[in-house]
């Protein structure tokens, strides 16, 4: 199962940096989690819907990332978002940071789909059928 790229965009702002002018290490994962957010939107889920509605909720259970090169203050940067591979409960989803061509952070993500008393439940169909 591969889904098709979703792109998003971010623009590193002051906020972003550490002293030394480069994004902290920790906000590649907030862009990381704004853009799957995004591609989950893009594909029809409301999540404060499917929490209040079906009591789901979806869980980061996983991250491995790869920092390749630094961000800095006022650089546009894209993120793109691809479901790689998926079981029942859960998506294994690939994303990457790039500035212009170049790519400066990798993440592997495993989410999963869970009741709010934390019990594995099967995916939303957008995300078992087009990843």
């Amino acid at each position: 199962m591969t889904s098709p790229l979703h792109s998003f965009p971010i623009t590193v702002y002051y906020e972003d940096t550490d002293m030394g002018g480069i994004v902290y290490h920790a906000n590649y994962l907030k862009y990381i989690e704004r853009a799957r957010s995004a591609w989950v939107r893009d594909k029809g889920i409301d999540q404060n819907a499917m929490r209040d509605r079906d009591g789901l909720i979806f869980a980061v259970r996983r991250v491995e990332a790869d920092y390749l090169g630094p961000a800095r203050l006022d650089d546009r940067l894209t993120v793109e978002t691809r479901a790689v591979a998926g079981t029942g409960a859960r998506l294994v989803i690939e994303q990457s940071v790039l500035r212009g061509t170049d790519v400066i952070f990798t993440a592997q993500v495993t989410i999963a789909c869970l009741t709010l008393a934390g019990k594995p439940v099967k995916l939303p169909a957008p995300l078992r059928t087009t990843g």
